[in-house]
């Protein structure tokens, strides 16, 4: 068992109204550099913690918001209610089966730093990538990437 198993993954939105907690460590977490989500969270880009949807349980009150993403299949932004935190997306090609936990709404996000760095050919100039983080300018294929246990995560749901 690693010590990342050990942790509590728990979060909230900006105004604590909506809290969640992961039953497990990520299977794995983008930095996004993509234009959607640079405009999406009026930041140089977004840390999504992929994780099976049936591994987060959420209370509080959420609204959910249709937006575009670089492959044009789209994602539901889940935000809290009353302060507007965007604290979960989904990618609609992959609904009900992954939820991607924005990193930022983590109450101790140093518990998910970045296993690649995706779309960086879009990335803003003054940002500086990490060369001990993988960098792929669009995408990826998983299998070359995840790590072994990641990807059986993965598999078990989709096959």
């Amino acid at each position: 068992m690693t010590s990342q198993e050990t942790e509590v993954f728990t979060g909230a939105c900006g105004c604590g109204q909506v809290t969640y907690r992961m039953s497990s460590a990520p299977m794995f977490v983008h930095c996004c550099h993509c234009q959607e989500c640079q405009k999406q969270t009026g930041s140089a880009y977004v840390l999504n913690a992929i994780i099976e949807a049936d591994r987060v349980s959420c209370s509080g009150e959420t609204t959910e918001h249709s937006l575009a993403t670089p492959s044009g299949k789209g994602q539901i932004i889940t935000r809290c209610a009353s302060c507007g935190t965007a604290v979960f997306s989904s990618y609609l090609v992959r609904l009900g089966k992954l939820t991607y936990v924005r990193v930022g709404t983590l109450d101790n996000p140093d518990l998910c730093p970045p296993d690649a760095q995706i779309f960086t050919a879009s990335k803003q100039a003054w940002v500086p990538l990490n060369k001990d983080i993988p960098i792929f300018e669009n995408f990826y294929e998983f299998k070359d990437v995840w790590p072994e246990e990641a990807y059986r995560r993965l598999n078990a749901i989709f096959g």
